[in-house]
């Protein structure tokens, strides 16, 4: 026979609409009635869901309702369905995210019992985790039942499962609920299951127990259950393995007929061979001993309960998400998890130490040994310093290392221009020291990129005064003042760029550079999010503790407590992977838009490049790097505080370097080229070598250091 669903009155809200017409007249008799209550939540709720981010948007009205509780004769004014959902659920995200919140509405799930059953429907409920849920028990609430069940003695003698409903109705009262007040036997057994996505078993009686199983398999519908004993789960992929025998097959040849009307001494060896004696807590094991003794039936904690619906829900969220759940047995033991305390290791706290920077003098030693040493301290992206120095007879040599590039040095274009500024360095130091020769740059297929400077006997005042200041220089990633540029600074920043044949744009307008600081900040988000450019990212930086000749110091970086933290979470690949399924994560990007937000200009190096001639050499590249030196170099000694801010797509020169860069977000880096050389306004002939930011700050607690440098022999 099927389960008798008991009149629907008992456990389901009326939903009306006041402009309906059918709905009006009742609506009125409610009104008017004075044993009904009215509460009117509809202006507190709208004023909630303008609180929500990101709110969804509605393709059709969703109008608000008036919803009446028979059982407690109130009357209760609530916005429509999927506004009250959008409300309620808001705080599910993004540890559920508002397309799987969709995907789990379409479950319709079974809940039989209504003891551990209560808590896990109503989990469910809760977290939204269904769209339907039938539930069944036979039983009524017994006092001795509210250690358990969330209850109050006004439920004492109602259906467990009416309980349930009515619970669930108060939460959401647009939640299809059905009920089975006759519990399902047999007979009623294919009728509950037919149309079911998952069905949960939590009843006593083993005869039902296994009549569900043999339904599941028939049904082909995945099982769950669980026991409320050291967080025991049973799942059963009957939806997966049809032949798979009940209880995982533990009951052997038993049959559902061995287990009918079984007196609970008659009912122990089965339930053993399914608990396993060995795996029961030894409370539980002891209380079994003494069932029909000192205690009536097995015990059950409330909280052994609420984590097992816990457990369950985690389990439905997988199935309902199509997500890895095997058939089997598991336990998420408290017990011992609390047995197992232990002092957490504290959360590492960045300690630098301060470093003077400025006025560093001439490395000791020979002449050309101090030439060496300026060109090594050039700057290149990562602090990579993609180079090897060598004496080649009467030629300094300045090789691009190829090992070290990285994805967005885009054919070595962003090596060349570091390249290019280590031969500046090598320059002003042989001019100091009255070795200065011709210099050129070789392209061969070797080393890509040569710089050579032919020592010699000459020197340059203008290149001389760049000497002490390339031993100086420093990145700064300090926040600015963003205190506007003093008179003449771009002039002279300009002036510099020209004696190297290369151009200058900038931007110091606040509302320009709020635009740059949007576009730079999408553009580290980009680098986040993409799985080989964020490994890069993070191989690059050092933390204390590090070799430090290499790579970007964290204390470099000049990062308030929160940043750091936020760099902690920003390292995990784990979270990028689900920040980019999210299309989320643009406080990535808050790092770098807060320092260009702060600067007080932002400039570009760039060179040109006629249209219809073949793609720029990386002699052009390097010329620029040159240029960009003088520039830094500059800056600084007019007291300014520089940091290249260069976007990922600074050394894309076609479509399909962007997608080498990024796949996923080619067509935005795209977009993003194009909206930055707008605003920097650089013309078409021209190509952009690096981007810095310009600010006045306090000087940067440490610099990065460098590999040494090889022997340069007797040579003086």
């Amino acid at each position: 026979m099927n389960g008798d669903p008991g009149p629907v009155a008992d456990y389901r809200p009326l939903i009306l609409d006041e402009n309906a017409p059918d709905d009006a007249p009742i609506l009125l008799q409610l009104r008017k009635s004075p044993q009904v209550r009215i509460i009117d939540l509809r202006d507190v709720l709208h004023g909630e869901l303008a609180k929500v981010r990101s709110r969804p948007t509605l393709d059709d009205p969703d109008p608000d309702r008036w919803v009446y509780y028979p059982w407690r004769r109130t009357l209760v004014g609530l916005p429509g369905e999927r506004t009250y959902r959008a409300i309620r659920l808001d705080r599910n995200r993004n540890k559920l995210t508002r397309d799987e919140q969709k995907r789990l509405a379409g479950l319709t799930i079974g809940v039989v019992g209504q003891s551990v059953g209560h808590a896990v429907a109503y989990t469910l409920a809760m977290e939204g985790s269904c769209g339907l849920l039938r539930l069944a028990d036979f039983d009524d609430i017994e006092l001795s039942n509210l250690n358990r069940v969330p209850g109050g003695i006004f439920d004492i003698g109602v259906n467990k499962s009416i309980v349930t409903a009515r619970r669930i109705a108060e939460l959401d009262p647009y939640l299809p609920v059905e009920v089975r007040t006759a519990g399902i036997d047999e007979d009623s057994v294919d009728e509950f299951l037919t149309g079911l996505s998952i069905v949960i078993e939590e009843c006593d009686s083993l005869d039902i127990k296994f009549a569900v199983r043999e339904g599941a398999r028939r049904h082909r519908i995945p099982l769950l259950m669980d026991t409320s004993d050291r967080g025991l789960l049973d799942v059963e992929r009957y939806d997966l393995e049809p032949g798979r025998p009940p209880f995982h097959g533990l009951l052997g040849t038993t049959e559902g007929a061995d287990l009918r009307g079984l007196s609970t001494r008659d009912k122990a060896p089965h339930v053993m061979r399914i608990l396993d004696p060995k795996e029961l807590s030894a409370r539980m094991a002891a209380s079994l001993v003494e069932i029909d003794e000192s205690v009536t039936t097995w015990p059950q904690l409330g909280s052994d309960v609420q984590l097992g619906a816990a457990i369950v829900a985690a389990a439905v969220r997988r199935l309902g998400l199509g997500q890895k759940l095997s058939s089997g047995r598991t336990r998420i033991d408290l017990e011992r998890g609390l047995d197992e305390l232990a002092e957490p290791e504290p959360v590492g706290e960045l300690v630098c130490e301060p470093e003077a920077v400025a006025g560093k003098p001439a490395p000791a030693g020979t002449a050309l040994l101090s030439v060496l040493e300026c060109a090594q301290r050039a700057p290149s992206g990562g602090n990579t310093q993609p180079w090897s120095l060598r004496i080649d007879g009467p030629d300094l040599r300045i090789d691009l290392a190829r090992p070290r590039s990285a994805a967005l040095d885009i054919g070595y274009r962003g090596s060349a221009v570091a390249i290019g500024a280590a031969l500046h360095n090598a320059r002003a130091a042989a001019a100091v020291h009255g070795m200065l020769g011709e210099h050129e740059f070789l392209e061969s297929k070797t080393t890509a990129l040569s710089a050579v400077l032919r020592l010699g006997t000459a020197t340059d005042a203008l290149l001389a005064r760049d000497y002490q200041a390339a031993l100086a220089r420093e990145t700064n990633r300090r926040l600015g003042t963003g205190a506007p540029l003093t008179g003449g600074v771009l002039a002279g920043l300009a002036a510099a760029a020209a004696t190297e044949g290369v151009t200058l744009h900038s931007i110091t307008d606040r509302a320009d550079l709020a635009t740059a600081a949007e576009l730079l900040g999408e553009s580290d988000r980009i680098r986040y999010l993409t799985p080989r450019l964020h490994q890069e990212m993070f191989a690059e930086l050092r933390w204390p503790g590090d070799d430090l000749l290499t790579g970007i110091d964290v204390c470099g970086m000049e990062l308030a407590a929160d940043e750091y933290a936020k760099l902690e979470i920003g390292r995990r690949a784990d979270v990028m992977d689900r920040l980019r399924e999210w299309s989320g994560g643009a406080a990535l990007g808050e790092h770098t838009a807060d320092r260009v937000l702060s600067s007080s200009a932002l400039v570009a190096v760039t060179f040109n490049h006629q249209k219809g001639a073949s793609g720029p050499g990386l002699t052009d590249y390097a010329r620029a790097g040159a240029g960009m030196q003088r520039v830094w170099l500059e800056a600084q000694r007019r007291g300014l505080a520089v940091q290249p801010v260069s976007p990922v797509f600074l050394y894309a020169r076609h479509p399909d370097e962007l997608i080498a860069i990024s796949t996923d977000f080619a067509d935005t880096l795209a977009s993003l080229q194009g909206r930055f050389l707008d605003l920097l306004g650089v013309p078409g002939h021209e190509i952009m070598a690096l981007v810095l930011r310009l600010s006045y700050a306090a000087p940067a607690s440490v610099r990065s250091r460098r590999l040494p440098v090889p022997g340069a022999g007797n040579r003086s």
